[in-house]
């Protein structure tokens, strides 16, 4: 499991280091793509599998669905680390998620996050401003 922030920085070669502990469960591949609110996420093989079985088992008949299968599934990439622990993100991500120089990498569980730590920060403070009405949200839904 992933978990905690960490920032990092990109090289002129658009390579990232990831944090060491989370690199094991990566050694035997990973897959990079867009994630959601102008991140990049970063997966384990095997959480990847999951992921991407669920979104080709989606119905093509909604749009929503198909529109997002489609940027999800062909912007992933296979990335593999050098060996000081960096992995190479592809130009088309880099534009997607915006990032700049400095980065955040965040642990989320089955994947990791990439995201410009500029637009992370806004991301944060506008969020955790909200906390206090997501929770009262998620108690209705027994979490």
């Amino acid at each position: 499991m992933y978990i905690g922030e960490y920032t990092y920085s990109i090289d002129v070669k658009r390579r990232m280091a990831v944090p060491a502990k989370f690199r094991k469960e990566l050694s035997t591949g990973a897959i990079l793509t867009c994630g959601i609110d102008n991140c990049l996420a970063l997966y384990s093989i095997k959480a990847w599998e999951v992921v991407a079985e669920k979104l080709q088992n989606l119905t093509s008949a909604r749009g929503e669905a198909r529109g997002f299968a489609r940027v999800f599934l062909s912007n992933a990439t296979d990335v593999a680390f050098d060996k000081l622990g960096r992995i190479l993100i592809p130009d088309r991500l880099t534009k997607y998620a915006h990032l700049k120089k400095n980065v955040v990498i965040l642990g989320l569980g089955n994947r990791i996050e990439v995201w410009d730590k500029k637009t992370w920060d806004d991301y944060k403070a506008k969020t955790e401003a909200q906390v206090g009405s997501m929770a009262e949200r998620l108690e209705e839904l027994g979490i």
